[in-house]
């Protein structure tokens, strides 16, 4: 141990079915020095990712092609991922039941998300 030791980096999930908005906010997060796990457009190749890899954070879209990502928002809730929407619905939009989620509206600051994620990752 050299004393110089980095922090691990923050692996977050990201799923996004717009492939350009996916794109940028993997981009973002890796000069920011997160890992991506993924991008992944669907629930299903989420799920996988979900079981395959230790997770710090989670963005996700809300609804992928017609798709609701809540299902996913309870596993990951089960396994203490903290998560963050980034979508285009209205915040009223959202079920009661996941209002104590931060939402991001699309279009919004991809820089932005990257400075915030690492304060809401766990302990």
């Amino acid at each position: 141990m050299t004393g110089r030791e980095t922090p691990d980096p923050v692996r977050v999930l990201v799923v996004e079915d717009e492939y350009f908005i996916a794109d940028d906010i993997s981009r973002t997060l890796m000069r920011h020095g997160a890992e991506v796990v993924g991008p992944v457009p669907t629930v299903q190749e989420a799920r996988a990712l979900i079981i395959s890899h230790t997770l710090d954070l989670a963005v996700l879209d809300i609804n992928l092609r017609g798709e609701l990502v809540y299902p996913l928002v309870a596993e990951l809730t089960r396994r203490g991922v903290p998560i963050v929407f980034v979508t285009g619905y209205d915040a009223a939009a959202i079920p009661a039941d996941y209002g104590a989620i931060p939402a991001w509206s699309k279009p919004f600051d991809y820089t932005a998300l990257a400075g915030v994620l690492p304060g809401l990752r766990r302990g």
